[in-house]
């Protein structure tokens, strides 16, 4: 039977009805009604003071509250202290461990759980104790370490096995996941998955949607206390999570606080790459003495020195696109103002000289065609250098006219998918889109020999900013090599990848001989102006 038709069928584990918590005058917890069902994994958001932590403090009997009841397997439960809560099979990894300092780790993980009559059952202790650690990748020789001794993350996994070292029906983590490296976030995330298939439920309180939307059923969302909204995980995206979050639908203030929060577990995975390589450093350096110790600080200054290099170095480009963007401006605006007005000048006294001098007026005539040619090439030229359009109404506006005139003048059918609510970005992103598009449209004239061309931009789950480019053309060769490309003098799509590149969004081509191109192009949520 699939989990989610057994979680609909179970009894409940936990109900929960109008439980409310006050410390002193201030309502912490206000009238929260729910069930949780055996085998099943919850996710509880909020901003900071919503009330996550209390909760999870006052369902695991830390803090007794004040009023509201509590039905554990379809019996009353009344929760006064902690062992209540331990003895009904609720257990509680808090945001901080509350180990044993002076004890070893053996011991605490089994720290009023011991198994055996009388005295402590060892033989069975040892063995459990070992399994927990080797799933976190510790070695046994850790069990005899005092607590005092241990990094945080160690500390972490100790609290962890102390949940898990009995079977629980109920596991409440407060940001327990936290502290640990990457790896062993996955590994933890593989763990609770496996539990809950056995019948384990767990309440998960974490700033992770990630994890949270990997592993959950459902999610839960508190604002000022209050249980404001449930939602079944597989039905929701992360955007309307936090527009419950912060309270707000408005574009402005939700995709600055997503940007933050991808860019944080971004920043928090590389921080723990560079966590590790340094480690490793200080390993090696421990056992090749002081020698290798300047060379590493050598290298770490040459890192920094490139990296300093390369921040240099983008920010040089960037300001070169900017000036070429106003150089075209500036080329666009002469052209307008000057040479296509002094031109038009001159065709108004030509007809007015044919109008005169009929015996000249064949040749006049040709000489009129001529200059308004050179006019209307001025004007595309004009429109080429800086769009007018994109100045006064948008990239919405810019693209649809653009493609227009592309798919007119190559005979070329175009279907265009533009998110009607974009609004205007900033400039420097409007310019680059627009340019990415045109460049992509110019590979596809000279290369695909496509009869038909698909754009689209839209925003993403995670108001991220997707433009996707795709033909039924002849296809590139794979496989893609952009250095390669450079050294044909295919600069299309160098250009496009350095764009994108300083955007700090990703590229992706897909393509295939003969069946056509997919350029699909991702920028981090550009936050619309006012």
């Amino acid at each position: 039977m699939r989990l989610d038709v057994f979680l609909r069928m179970a009894s409940p584990l936990l109900i929960a009805q109008h439980l409310t918590q006050r410390f002193g005058k201030r309502l912490v917890l206000d009238d929260l009604s729910f069930e949780l069902t055996p085998g099943e994994v919850v996710g509880v958001v909020g901003r900071r003071g919503a009330g996550k932590s209390v909760l999870l403090q006052t369902l695991a009997g830390a803090q007794p509250f004040s009023s509201g009841t509590l039905h554990w397997r379809g019996q009353p439960l009344k929760l006064r202290h902690r062992r209540q809560a331990m003895r009904a099979g609720i257990e509680l990894v808090p945001q901080t461990p509350l180990l044993a300092e002076h004890l070893d780790v053996l011991t605490n993980i089994f720290l009023g759980r011991e198994p055996g009559w009388v005295l402590p059952d060892w033989g069975r202790m040892v063995p459990r104790a070992r399994e927990l650690l080797a799933l976190f990748d510790l070695p046994a020789a850790l069990l005899r370490e005092r607590v005092a001794d241990l990094s945080d993350e160690q500390r972490q996994v100790v609290a962890i096995a102390q949940a898990l070292c009995v079977p629980a029906p109920l596991v409440l983590l407060d940001d327990a996941l936290a502290t640990l490296s990457f790896q062993r976030q996955g590994k933890f995330l593989e763990l609770i998955q496996t539990l809950a298939h056995t019948g384990t439920t767990f309440l998960i309180v974490s700033e992770n949607l990630k994890h949270l939307f990997a592993i959950t059923q459902r999610v839960w969302v508190l604002y000022e206390g209050r249980l404001v909204a449930v939602r079944r995980t597989a039905e929701v995206t992360p955007r309307e999570i936090v527009e419950l979050i912060v309270g707000a639908t408005q574009q402005e203030k939700v995709t600055p606080i997503i940007w933050a929060l991808e860019s944080y577990h971004t920043a928090q995975r590389q921080a723990e790459d560079l966590r590790q390589t340094q480690t490793a450093l200080r390993e090696n350096l421990a056992a090749q003495g002081s020698l290798n110790q300047q060379l590493v600080q050598r290298l770490s200054e040459q890192v920094v020195a490139l990296d300093q290099l390369n921040l240099a170095l983008q920010a040089a480009q960037r300001r070169l696109l900017t000036e070429r963007e106003q150089e075209r401006k500036h080329l666009a605006r002469e052209l307008h103002d000057q040479v296509i007005q002094d031109l038009l000048s001159f065709i108004y006294r030509f007809e007015e000289l044919a109008l005169s001098e009929t015996e000249a007026s064949d040749d006049l005539a040709e000489i009129r065609h001529g200059l308004r040619r050179v006019v209307t090439d001025l004007r595309q030229l004009c429109s080429d250098l800086r769009p007018p359009t994109i100045d006064r109404h948008g990239l919405p506006a810019a693209l649809r006219s653009h493609a227009h005139e592309w798919a007119e003048t190559n005979g070329v059918d175009l279907t265009l998918e533009i998110d009607t609510h974009l609004g205007r970005l900033p400039e420097a992103t409007e310019l680059s889109i627009f340019r990415i598009v045109q460049e992509g449209l110019t590979n596809i004239r000279k290369h695909a020999a496509a009869q038909h061309v698909r754009l689209e931009l839209q925003r993403t789950a995670n108001a991220n900013l997707l433009v996707r480019l795709s033909d039924d053309g002849r296809g590139l060769p794979a496989p893609l090599n952009l250095a390669t490309l450079s050294a044909n003098k295919h600069f299309g799509l160098v250009g496009i990848s350095e764009r994108i590149a300083l955007l700090g969004g990703t590229l992706k081509i897909e393509t295939t001989p003969e069946a056509g191109t997919v350029l699909q192009v991702e920028i981090p949520s550009p936050s619309p102006t006012l």
